[in-house]
């Protein structure tokens, strides 16, 4: 009995070998060509693959060009990392948490094709800042954008105090109009 390696399935049968994932072919790396450059690489489809050239013609040996980096170094849409919701993203300095990050399927590059990365924290709960200027300007002095930000003893604070008799509420227009003042769980405003 032959069993099929589970890679088969993310290889397109009988498509142009120059165009397979890189999970469908073992390629001889060239780790000494010139970072940046274009680079030609001898490439073999891995068994049970079948692909063919330009001409139609199965195929088993060819060349793939791609531009010479490692895949830590792609650019940010070339590949998909995990997200974190725990972190603070209105921190100063911006806080970072460790990512897992995997190329996407139809990009070529040397190295691992899973790499962890140090991401700052990007994340939003769902909160406009065009409504907690709207809010803190109309009103500010009950409260209601300390709350709407999820910041509720702020908000009684400022409430009871009826907007810290003006001043609190000018001041918070003030702080929520350049960013200063964001959600409470963190996240950026949309």
């Amino acid at each position: 009995s032959t069993e099929i390696p589970p890679y088969v399935t993310k290889c397109p049968s009988n498509g142009l070998c120059s165009r397979l994932p890189p999970d469908c072919m073992t390629c001889n790396t060239n780790y000494s060509c010139v970072y940046g450059k274009p680079a030609t690489f001898d490439c073999k489809v891995k068994p049970h693959v079948h692909c063919v050239d330009q001409n139609n013609h199965e195929q088993e040996n060819f060349t793939i060009n791609m531009t010479c980096q490692f895949c830590w170094q792609l650019a940010t849409t070339d590949y998909v990392c995990t997200n974190s919701t725990n972190c603070m993203t209105v921190s100063c300095p911006r806080q970072r948490y460790n990512a897992t990050c995997t190329v996407r399927d139809h990009i070529h590059c040397l190295g691992n094709r899973v790499f962890p990365k140090m991401l700052y924290c990007n994340w939003t709960g769902g909160y406009k800042w065009s409504t907690a200027l709207a809010l803190s300007i109309t009103l500010g002095g009950f409260g209601a954008d300390r709350f709407y930000l999820g910041q509720w003893r702020e908000g009684l604070g400022k409430l009871f105090s009826f907007g810290g008799l003006g001043i609190w509420t000018l001041i918070d227009v003030l702080l929520i109009g350049v960013g200063y003042v964001g959600p409470a769980d963190g996240s950026l405003y949309i």
